[in-house]
């Protein structure tokens, strides 16, 4: 048996890729002494490798480079579905997109180098408006650049989660489409409004 279901495995590549630009906030899983290491970074896709660059002094900086195996999970939207949605009767569930990857990370020395990933990580974040565009001779890059680590994942396996109520009528899934974007707009102002 393999699990997930079938139905909620995604094998389409581009979708997953698509997963990883939309929700570029990976959580970064390594293992030290039998401990996971775990941290939240942005991402960005570039020709089957992510790049990425964190402060010299996370204790993940170490465990990112050598060849060493990590693995990362990108978020997409998720939700309670309620039996109440659909047209047929079901019970509660939760719905969400999620990409894992396993891959070998490699530390990136050059600071130019590292300093492009940058550029190019803020060129694809500030898409479309590019409001803001950082420079390559930015001053405060430059004293910044000392106490980064860049790295570069290659990317081994590929593992897309889709639970989207594939299993239900088509009328349903479409109720649970809709629901999955009410939810997540929704949702979203009423938690910052009680945190923020």
């Amino acid at each position: 048996m393999s699990y997930p279901p079938k139905h909620h495995q995604n094998h389409n590549r581009q979708q997953l890729i698509d997963v990883m630009k939309s929700y570029p906030l990976a959580t970064v899983i390594s293992v030290n002494n039998h401990e996971p290491v775990i941290t939240h970074l942005p991402l960005i896709y570039e020709a089957g490798n992510l790049i990425g660059h964190l402060d010299k002094n996370n204790p993940h900086a170490n465990l990112l480079k050598n060849d060493l195996p990590v693995t990362l999970i990108f978020s997409g939207p998720q939700c309670y579905i309620s039996p109440s949605i659909y047209t047929t009767t079901q019970l509660p569930t939760w719905n969400y997109i999620k990409v894992h990857i396993t891959g070998h990370a490699k530390e990136i020395t050059n600071p130019e180098t590292i300093k492009q990933s940058m550029v190019a990580m803020t060129e694809f974040l500030e898409a479309p408006m590019h409001k803001y565009v950082l420079d390559m001779n930015n001053d405060k890059m430059e004293q910044f650049i000392p106490y980064v680590v860049g790295f570069e994942i290659e990317i081994l396996s590929w593992e897309g989660k889709f639970k989207l109520s594939q299993d239900k009528k088509p009328q349903d899934m479409k109720h649970a489409k809709a629901e999955l974007i009410r939810a997540n707009q929704e949702n979203i102002k009423a938690f910052l409004d009680r945190i923020v």
